[in-house]
């Protein structure tokens, strides 16, 4: 039986930052896991963003304050740089073989920088 009510949410809180060296999350994972922490939330979505611009990036967490936390973590994987035209295989392969080596899957975002490199952002439970 399906339990999708228990992800339906209304909150969120933005978080911005830059990339770190290896274009993973760097600070902004950690600062997403201490407000789910400090403020005893449920998380259930993210949103992520590359303002190519700014070379910045924003991040949402949509969660629920009305049930029980759980503590989660975001994790950054590279899937290289690809040429995807019309043709999403290789990059529908790429985003299941990162899928592979992370457990406890909440949900899932992808963003590309400047440089054509796409990433994965994976939020997980812990």
């Amino acid at each position: 039986m399906s339990q999708i009510a228990n992800q339906e949410h209304d909150k969120f809180k933005v978080f911005a930052g830059k990339l770190d060296a290896n274009n993973g999350l760097g600070e902004l994972a950690n600062q997403v896991s201490a407000f789910a922490s400090e403020n005893k939330i449920a998380a259930k979505s993210i949103g992520v963003e590359y303002l190519e611009s700014a070379e910045s990036l924003i991040i949402t967490l949509g969660y629920r304050d009305d049930e029980e936390h759980y503590p989660i973590k975001l994790e950054t994987v590279s899937l290289g740089k690809l040429d995807i035209g019309d043709d999403f295989s290789a990059l529908e392969q790429k985003m299941s073989e990162a899928s592979q080596n992370v457990s406890n899957i909440i949900c899932h975002e992808l963003f590309v920088t400047e440089d054509k490199d796409f990433l994965m952002v994976f939020m997980t439970h812990q």
